[in-house]
């Protein structure tokens, strides 16, 4: 079956031809590496191209969020290492425990039906959880992460203001070997709304100053959780 005839040796590309092809791919590769791949991967951009074409600032935002992803990772690991460390060991004893019998409390008196009734003055108050309040100040460039001690299922409110400025956020949690991320937002100035953790563990939020200038993020929180403790 006639497909194409073979081209003559006279047809073929010279050795010259080949090398000025090469150099030539070679530097558009080049060009496309300086002024396109770097500004918008790695924010590096020394032709100035990559600021007028908007990549630079692309390459801003995925090294920022590299850089906080990095450092939250390492923030979660020294928590879980922390929290994984094993109790102290308990000594037995070999005495034999003593129990002593508490006095029983005299059986209530019924009260006539015209009486006003005081079991419920009398009764535990219901459980409401707990209510934080802290400030951090960050410097530019620096990082800090709050987390509430909670069960699977537990419900805290919140609310944090950066106070007139802006930062980048990651909502997260993690514990039994598990790592879970709500929500992450770069350059905001506040936030607000109910953290309902996903499994055992610590959950809360990471905070990081990417302005020039000290910005102090104030965190309020109130729900059913253990603790509320600085990682960061």
């Amino acid at each position: 079956m006639y497909n194409t005839d073979l081209p003559r040796r006279a047809e073929l590309p010279t050795s010259e031809q080949l090398k000025r092809s090469t150099i030539i791919a070679a530097i558009a590769a080049l060009v496309i590496l300086v002024t396109v791949v770097l500004p918008s991967e790695y924010a590096i951009d020394p032709t100035r191209i990559g600021r007028v074409l908007g990549l630079t600032e692309m390459g801003e935002i995925k090294t920022q969020l590299a850089a906080e992803s990095a450092a939250d990772a390492a923030a979660d690991t020294a928590a879980r290492e922390v929290t994984q460390q094993p109790p102290a060991p308990v000594v037995a004893s070999n005495a034999t425990p003593t129990v002593s019998q508490a006095p029983q409390p005299p059986a209530p008196v019924a009260q006539a039906s015209g009486a006003p009734s005081n079991t419920q003055a009398s009764a535990a108050p219901a459980q409401t959880g707990r209510s934080d309040e802290i400030s951090i100040t960050l410097k530019p460039g620096q990082g800090a992460e709050i987390k509430l001690v909670m069960a699977a299922g537990a419900k805290a409110n919140f609310s944090w203001t950066a106070n007139g400025a802006v930062v980048n956020y990651d909502t997260h949690g993690d514990g039994g070997g598990r790592s879970i991320s709500y929500e992450k937002g770069r350059g905001v100035a506040k936030d607000e709304g109910v953290l309902d953790a996903a499994f055992d563990g610590n959950h809360g939020w990471f905070w990081r100053n990417r302005t020039e200038s000290d910005v102090t993020v104030t965190l309020r929180t109130n729900g059913d959780y253990a603790e509320l403790k600085r990682v960061v």
